[in-house]
């Protein structure tokens, strides 16, 4: 049981294999397949859901939120979503996770990402998150979308920067760049790595990552 999760620096206990919902929840003619499908993962052992307030806008994380994970305990699920660069500052983070959690139908997120790099500094969306963690709507800011290592580096060296948890990042057998200089320094750093589109749909990740 112990190899189907991960220890991150915090204590939390995280899966490793969960399931993405990019351009779920988009199409009403579509809804109860997704459900279920979404439904069978959960099933099969893949506790870990990952979102975004993009993803269509919300719909994903409605799609999620609906009646899809409300046969199934909390406790057992871990939920993850994203807030877009240009609301992870003061205030607009913090409608943003109202939002998120109103659509997910939940008091907590598991684990909070800024989905790429912006404009608005990293300091600032650390703070912003940290205090996020204080007031108990997520368990942990937890990764960061999309960082590099120089990204990485800079986000270290502000205050509270250290508590960052994952970096998810494009990592599969077609695309695996990340092993020469931001693989080694995350783990240095005792920070796994989240892959998306580890199943190679490349041409889908261009558009939507």
């Amino acid at each position: 049981m112990s190899d189907l999760y991960l220890t991150l620096k915090n204590g939390m206990k995280m899966p490793r294999l969960g399931m993405g919902t990019w351009m779920l929840g988009e199409h009403l003619s579509i809804y109860q397949q997704e459900k279920k499908a979404l439904q069978a993962g959960i099933d099969a052992g893949f506790t870990l859901i990952d979102t975004a307030e993009m993803y269509g806008n919300g719909l994903s994380e409605k799609l999620i939120g609906g009646d899809t994970i409300q046969g199934y305990s909390r406790e057992k699920l871990f939920l993850v979503s994203k807030v877009y660069p240009h609301n992870a500052g003061r205030p607009q983070i913090y409608d943003s996770i109202d939002q998120t959690l109103h659509n997910l139908k939940t008091d907590y997120l598991d684990m909070y990402l800024l989905h790429w790099r912006g404009s608005i500094p990293l300091e600032e969306t650390v703070d912003a998150m940290e205090e996020l963690v204080k007031k108990g709507k997520i368990r942990s800011w937890g990764g960061v979308s999309n960082l590099d290592t120089s990204d990485m580096k800079e986000l270290f060296s502000v205050p509270n920067g250290d508590h960052c948890q994952v970096d998810q990042v494009l990592y599969h057998l077609g695309s695996r760049g990340i092993e020469y200089d931001l693989m080694p320094w995350l783990e240095e750093h005792q920070t796994p790595i989240m892959a998306y589109c580890h199943l190679h749909r490349l041409e889908a990740c261009k558009e939507a990552c």
